[in-house]
């Protein structure tokens, strides 16, 4: 049926928008090797718009998705945080400008650890592990409706105002969607502060389509900038585009970051 084509759209714009719901550098998706320090704590909350346009056998289909992200990240170690990350989704698709889906509610809530585990001359590397709960509605579209999990290898090296991040991640995506399972991930990121308290940041990247009857992989470019209000509180705009038809076409994207 045409309308479930547009819910797997719709899930695909919410989950593309969850994916590295724990990263520290938002509007960036590629995370970095930056911990909080022991005792300390981060609030993140991030909000992401998106939209998408396609035309499936002659029907024009318009998708719209938002979320808004709060993850609460504590310093286990110097090196090591715990993460929890809690999104709430919204999603609406009409079949000329007849809307068959409109859900919001909860979706899945992620559990991360982020250790880093090497640090010479500017350059280290960090693993993160993490589950994903099915908190989310799956009969809604809000959630994969069962448990899952994904691990990450991050990477990052600091050249003077330079900030460079690599990412390459495997992500078991248990779902009852008949979606495929196993996917990866591969970005890579940048942030470069042009003057102080304030970054330009640029991010590219391609994960596995989760969809086994597609021929391409989504494929997205972000800018943005980040504002440093003080060393304790950030702030954040971006922009997501779509390089490829699987990738949603456009993204808005806004941040705040305390620490404490």
């Amino acid at each position: 049926m045409k309308w479930q084509r547009f819910t797997v759209a719709i899930l695909c714009l919410a989950f593309m928008m969850m994916a590295g719901s724990a990263r520290a550098a938002h509007p960036l998706i590629t995370d970095d090797t930056g911990t909080q320090g022991k005792g300390k704590f981060q609030l993140e909350m991030t909000a992401q718009y998106a939209w998408d346009r396609e035309n499936i056998e002659g029907v024009s289909v318009k998708a719209e998705a938002a979320e808004a992200t709060a993850a609460l990240s504590y310093g286990i170690a110097d090196n090591v945080d715990l993460v929890l990350a809690l999104p709430y989704l919204w999603g609406k698709a009409k079949e000329d400008n007849m809307t068959v889906y409109d859900e919001n509610g909860f979706g899945d809530a992620a559990l991360e650890v982020k250790m880093r585990f090497f640090e010479k001359e500017g350059f280290s590397l960090a693993l993160k592990p993490g589950m994903i709960f099915p908190t989310g509605n799956d009969n809604k579209g809000l959630g994969a409706g069962t448990l899952g999990g994904h691990l990450f290898l991050i990477a990052s090296r600091e050249i003077g105002a330079w900030e460079l991040h690599a990412n390459l991640g495997y992500i078991r995506n248990e779902n009852d969607a008949d979606e495929r399972k196993d996917i990866w991930h591969a970005s890579v990121a940048a942030t470069w502060e042009i003057m102080e308290n304030l970054k330009l940041a640029a991010n590219a990247g391609i994960e596995r389509n989760p969809d086994d009857q597609a021929k391409y992989d989504p494929a997205f470019l972000i800018g943005g900038i980040i504002y440093s209000i003080n060393e304790n509180i950030d702030i954040d705009l971006g922009v997501k585009y779509g390089l490829n038809k699987p990738e949603t076409d456009i993204s808005a994207m806004a941040g705040l970051a305390f620490r404490f």
